[in-house]
């Protein structure tokens, strides 16, 4: 119990110390691993469940909320193919640099071991991208569906060369897992019948851990794997996006025991603290190669900007080929430790890369000269908002209400804008006047300033912070229109009133008063 608690305080203290910094507190709670490895706090068995556990959740979130027709795009495979090949031959050639000038335990390397850890460092994380895209509201962005599709693709090949290396092929039971599919579609109906409450988290733990995890890992598949396909056929529905809510505490709880095993890994000395700092020198080229390649599978600058920004990191699972190279005796131990120092330095150097807005993504989108509007993929053209006199940025049922009462007054002609494409889809089916696109790019708004119609912009969109980048980049323009926002928090009024809103409604303190009104209304005479 004693060691529960010094593990309980060190995430603690180091996830404020991070939040203090203005850094996730991911970063915190691997900080806290690394001090309490230096300080002899042994990693208990029970750390590694729970880290396993909650890695376990996040793929299977991830799957709840995967459109697989995103994975089978090219500027998804393709990218993720081309940038694993190309990063891990430069990745391959640096290690060899390394070695070939006498750094400590790199100098009697081989080429094998050289090529392993430069695979293990063209990895990107899952754990982190996801936590930061979710902080961002940005999952369903074209950026952040690109990200995710790349990681997906970036960890099934780490499962290919797992599989491989450690020399296990799957069972020949593995066939059974065909069966999956009813299974899980049943499953499905079932909890359509029976939801509750009550009973949504231990569904999705149950659904992610045993049709997911242990059927697959019965048949020698990584059991992560499983949770991530056991996500995937449960589809995305509404249903499932509430299911993925429920799990989003959970989830977010255990991943911290992942973050501080990955400090626990061990620790480092000078010769690991400088060769993880050379290996941060790659990030840059890393992201670079990710701009070019997306570019080259024509997505606009800033889109391909944003994706490189988040995906410029090493990751978790590059630790994880380190381990089994160790194991098989392919790689130099040492490695273990400078891999998961150098993991823990690129999640800070991503954090204050993408902190706050994207001004850091829109100084290198700036760098690369802009191309036709033909030549661009049809999802990420500039949005043509016609003669529209009123904008909805953001259709979430706040979003959405707006929206509706707004297009019942007369002489407003409403557009509804979200990045969210499943949200588009839906609303387009039923005859809705709504386009994709991102209120938090500033070319959206460079292309609306021209329309001397426009008279109003409401935005609410999901956080404090998207709702401010937004209405800074609306009032660079000429808009001369009225501006309304909806916050979470009333105190947040004099903030707004700096930016020029000139209309802000507490969503909680709005709903109450609404909630009043009705009851007077129909209360007896």
């Amino acid at each position: 119990m004693g060691t529960w608690l010094v593990y309980l305080a060190a995430a603690f203290g180091g996830g404020a110390v991070a939040s203090v910094l203005r850094l996730p507190p991911l970063v915190g709670f691997i900080g806290a691993g690394f001090a309490l490895g230096y300080a002899g706090v042994p990693e208990t068995e029970e750390l590694s469940v729970i880290s396993e556990l909650g890695v376990t959740l996040l793929l299977f979130t991830i799957g709840l909320r995967l459109d697989i027709r995103t994975l089978l795009r090219r500027h998804v495979w393709a990218t993720t193919v081309a940038h694993l090949a190309g990063f891990g031959t430069l990745a391959t050639l640096a290690v060899a640099g390394l070695a070939a000038l006498g750094l400590t335990y790199t100098a009697t390397g081989s080429w094998g071991e050289f090529a392993i850890v430069a695979f293990a460092l063209s990895f990107c994380s899952t754990v982190f991208v996801v936590t930061h895209l979710e902080s961002r509201g940005d999952q369903q962005a074209l950026y952040g569906r690109v990200a995710v599709g790349i990681l997906l693709i970036q960890d099934l090949a780490a499962v290919v060369f797992l599989a491989v290396v450690g020399g296990s092929a799957p069972s020949p039971w593995a066939v059974v897992l065909v069966l999956l599919v009813p299974l899980v579609r049943f499953a499905r109906h079932l909890w359509l019948r029976i939801a509750r409450g009550d009973m949504e988290i231990l569904f999705g733990v149950f659904m992610a851990l045993v049709p997911g995890y242990w059927a697959f890992q019965s048949v020698g598949i990584n059991g992560e794997l499983g949770a991530l396909v056991v996500g995937v056929l449960l589809g995305s529905t509404r249903e499932t996006a509430a299911l993925a809510r429920s799990l989003l505490r959970p989830k977010d709880f255990l991943l911290v025991g992942f973050f501080l095993s990955i400090g626990l890994g061990g620790t480092p000395g000078v010769a690991e603290i400088g060769l993880a700092a050379l290996l941060l020198l790659l990030l840059p080229l890393k992201g670079l190669l990710y701009i070019v390649l997306l570019r080259w599978a024509r997505l606009r600058n800033r889109t391909s900007a944003l994706a490189a920004v988040s995906l410029s990191n090493y990751s978790e699972f590059g630790m994880i080929v380190i381990a089994v190279g160790t194991t098989h005796g392919l790689v130099d131990r040492h490695w273990l430790v400078t891999i998961s120092l150098a993991v823990a330095l690129s999640f800070v150097a991503t954090a204050v890369a993408g902190h706050r807005d994207a001004t850091f993504a829109s100084w290198l989108a700036d760098r690369f000269p802009n191309r036709p509007e033909e030549v661009l993929l049809p999802e990420d053209r500039h949005i043509v908002i016609g003669d529209a006199n009123a904008l909805v940025l953001g259709l979430g049922r706040v979003g959405r209400a707006a929206f509706d009462r707004l297009t019942e007054e007369p002489g407003l002609r409403v557009v509804g804008i979200d990045s969210n494409h499943a949200v588009i889809d839906r609303l387009q089916e039923r005859g809705e006047v709504v386009i994709e696109g991102d209120a938090t790019d500033r070319e959206l708004w460079e292309r609306i300033r021209g329309d001397p119609a426009l008279e109003l912009a409401v935005f609410a969109l999901p956080n404090h912070q998207a709702n401010t980048e937004a209405i800074d980049l609306l009032r660079r323009t000429n808009f001369a229109g009225a501006v309304a926002v909806i916050t979470r928090d009333a105190e947040e009024d004099d903030a707004w009133a700096e930016l020029g809103v000139d209309a802000s409604l507490s969503l909680y303190e709005g709903a109450g008063a609404h909630l009043a009104e009705e009851a007077l209304w129909h209360r007896p005479s």
